[in-house]
């Protein structure tokens, strides 16, 4: 259905390391798989035909479709699409903001597609696409943001519709452990390379014992040797620890909506939490709430850091303590700047005001990525890096001022599955240090660090 002959993009950035040679025949069903940066997203590119090539154009098969447009009968959601169409209208709390949402954005059952959780909008993403009814479908981490149950869902109509409608499919995944059953060949990606095609069984038998990487030892000293801050109520922070956070009967609705039922809810200092809770329960509401990006905080029964809402503080009081990553955020950071301003600017948490680091500053952004193993690439645009490179980025940018509360809303979303590891292992050792809480968000349990205390479902 696809071939690609000595396929060579004619602009030089968005080369392979060697042309591409491959043919997809009808009735398989593709997996690409490889680690961050590999070269999947740019393979896809050149499928889909959005990378022009020097000499042969790539070759489609579309029959039984009576329409020869690529447009009609190929549809590609990418990484990107994950967290919605970006313009230079969004802002990152604008989901919080409902009167800042315009009467004429688009709606789902009601709800203002910029409401909806990522996952919600995952989903909303691929019945548009499915409705369009292609012979070709490509998705990019096809499972990111999704609860188990829609998870296992979404493969079951995958399967169906490889079966019953000849659909072809490509997923391109970064975690192995997410290839369908129904997948029958792998396209492995590795230095910006194709490697040859294998099935599905040959894939899984080359690669089911890959060593689990470790946290270097000089990592886990320099992340055990940084220095402890001395924290006061003058710093808008309990004295003696205590409470990071309490929750008294707090809801949060918007309209007829109920986005939080009736919750109470008490952190202590030192304590990891996992929370957890199906597409749409209100897991990232409830930490816009904690971070300060929600104005309805103002109207609940909310203490932070022993200090109740609305009673004088600034949010910059409050964001000093904490380091966030999160769906929104990675949204709000698609753009042009250096990689290490994004790091820098969790030094001032700011997002959208972009300040070039001061040189010691500089340092604490390159010791920061370095542990994160994104160092090498601080000077490169951040929209030129892979979603992986950005993601890694971004954690680094939660954890480069230090902070008292980590808020990590799925964090691992989009890495391989060496860069899940490791940041696991970072969170595990950066929280072994005082004064350190852990609130984190994911649908994968074994995603969670074997540090966790407590857990919360919505």
């Amino acid at each position: 259905m696809i071939k690609i002959e000595n396929g060579i993009p004619r602009h030089p950035l968005w080369r392979m390391a060697e042309p591409v040679n491959l043919e997809i025949k009808r009735g398989e069903q593709i997996a690409i798989v490889g680690d961050n940066a590999a070269g999947k997203s740019r393979l896809v590119e050149i499928l889909t035909g959005h990378y022009p090539l020097l000499l042969n154009e790539v070759q489609y098969d579309f029959s039984p479709s009576t329409s020869r447009l690529v447009s009609e009968n190929l549809k590609y959601i990418s990484f990107r699409d994950s967290y919605g169409e970006q313009d230079g209208t969004y802002y990152y709390q604008q989901r919080w903001n409902q009167h800042d949402i315009a009467d004429d954005m688009p709606t789902v059952g009601g709800t203002p597609i910029i409401s909806l959780s990522s996952g919600e909008l995952r989903k909303y993403q691929i019945a548009k696409a499915l409705a369009n009814t292609p012979r070709v479908l490509i998705i990019d981490n096809p499972f990111i943001g999704l609860d188990a149950g829609a998870r296992i869902n979404f493969r079951n109509l995958l399967g169906s519709l490889t079966q019953e409608a000849g659909l072809l499919v490509i997923l391109v995944l970064s975690k192995r452990d997410d290839i369908p059953d129904f997948i029958t060949h792998v396209l492995p990606v590795e230095g910006l390379r194709l490697l040859p095609k294998m099935t599905l069984a040959e894939y899984r038998k080359q690669y089911a014992a890959l060593p689990k990487p470790v946290l270097g030892d000089d990592k886990r000293r320099w992340i055990a040797d940084l220095p402890v801050r001395d924290l006061s109520e003058k710093d808008f922070y309990p004295a003696e620890g205590g409470e990071i956070l309490r929750f008294r009967n707090v809801s949060i609705r918007y309209g007829d909506r109920t986005i939080l039922k009736p919750l109470d809810w008490t952190v202590h200092e030192g304590e990891r939490w996992a929370l957890s809770g199906p597409n749409g329960s209100g897991k990232s509401t409830l930490l816009s709430l904690v971070c300060a990006d929600n104005p309805q905080a103002y109207a609940c029964n909310i203490e932070l850091f022993g200090h109740r809402r609305g009673t004088g503080e600034s949010i910059w009081e409050i964001k000093r303590h904490i380091g966030y990553v999160s769906p929104e955020m990675h949204r709000a950071y698609l753009k042009d700047i250096p990689a290490i301003d994004v790091v820098a600017s969790g030094l001032i948490d700011s997002v959208g005001l972009y300040v070039r680091p001061r040189p010691e500053q500089r340092q604490s952004c390159l010791d920061w990525m370095r542990i994160f193993g994104v160092e090498g690439i601080a000077d490169r645009s951040f929209l030129q890096l892979s979603s992986g490179e950005q993601r890694l980025c971004l954690l680094a940018r939660a954890f480069v001022k230090d902070p008292e509360l980590l808020i990590l809303d799925e964090p691992l979303h989009g890495l391989d599955d060496r860069n899940r590891c490791l940041v696991r292992q970072i969170i595990k050792h950066f929280c072994q240090r005082p004064h350190k809480t852990l609130v984190m968000v994911t649908h994968y349990q074994e995603e969670l660090p074997d540090c966790i205390t407590h857990s919360l479902t919505l």
